[in-house]
């Protein structure tokens, strides 16, 4: 932070391998689009494009081009590629990734019923021409809570041994699922282990689409945790928290990514 006095957790500047916020567009008009990422880019790191809104939105591509104006990336939502996968047309999502130049495309199986073997080497595939982020928990609420830490754990290691660069940790865009249970609070019986786990904190991306998940997030992982699925309107108020500058986070410590 510059122009200020206060003591402050160290953000990096951009491009950030950590203290990621991934922005969630669930098909904004173009002017609102335009307008946040005019006035926060420094904040935003990637965008993704939600679920399958990229087959739908209008000025999809004027979106991408004025991303890449100011140095952000993005992707489509996994729950696009499991789309193509449950019609056996991955090859098909390949050849759409490539067509908008995507560098980035998230892999999941939090819908479509498939293994995390399987998963993993479709990840493996698709890192030979794309930096792959991988998402691990279901969106079903009923079997996500028949998900214990162990079968997160080795979901998680599986897929950064097949070439993830970073695993997104399922929340659903409500916060009602996967690491959350379906009232919107954290599962400490998942979100513990992982935090206690050998693995490194900055190869995971963890779904904070309300702001009782970013705060929770911000205290237990620190300034720089990687967070996603954050809504257009709260690029700001998410950076403020990460900087300890609301009551929510105000005796924040900058200590551990």
């Amino acid at each position: 932070m510059t122009g200020t006095a206060l003591m402050l957790p160290k953000r990096e500047g951009k491009p950030r391998n950590k203290g990621l916020t991934i922005l969630i567009d669930n098909g904004a008009p173009i002017n609102l689009f335009m307008d946040t990422i005019r006035s926060a880019s420094k904040y935003i790191d990637l965008v993704k494009f939600g679920w399958g809104t990229s087959l739908v939105t209008h000025f999809l591509w004027q979106k991408i081009d004025y991303l890449r104006e100011h140095d952000i990336e993005f992707f489509f939502g996994g729950t696009l590629f499991e789309k193509f996968l449950a019609q056996d047309k991955v090859e098909a999502f390949y050849d759409y990734c490539k067509t908008y130049h995507c560098h980035y495309v998230e892999i999941s199986n939090g819908t479509v019923s498939i293994s995390n073997h399987k998963k993993a080497r479709f990840i493996e595939a698709f890192t030979h021409d794309f930096t792959v982020l991988s998402e691990v928990g279901n969106k079903d609420v009923s079997s996500a809570d028949h998900q214990d830490s162990s079968e997160w754990l080795e979901n998680i290691q599986e897929d950064l041994e097949a070439g993830a660069a970073k695993v997104i940790t399922e929340a659903r865009e409500s916060g009602t699922s996967g690491i959350c249970r379906e009232d919107g609070n954290i599962r400490l019986d998942i979100f513990q282990p992982i935090i206690d786990s050998n693995i490194p904190i900055e190869r995971l991306i963890f779904e904070a689409p309300t702001k009782k998940l970013q705060t929770y997030f911000i205290q237990q992982a620190g300034s720089n945790v990687n967070l996603a699925n954050i809504a257009l309107s709260d690029v700001i108020s998410v950076e403020t928290l990460r900087l300890g500058l609301r009551s929510d986070t105000f005796d924040l410590e900058d200590k551990k990514v």
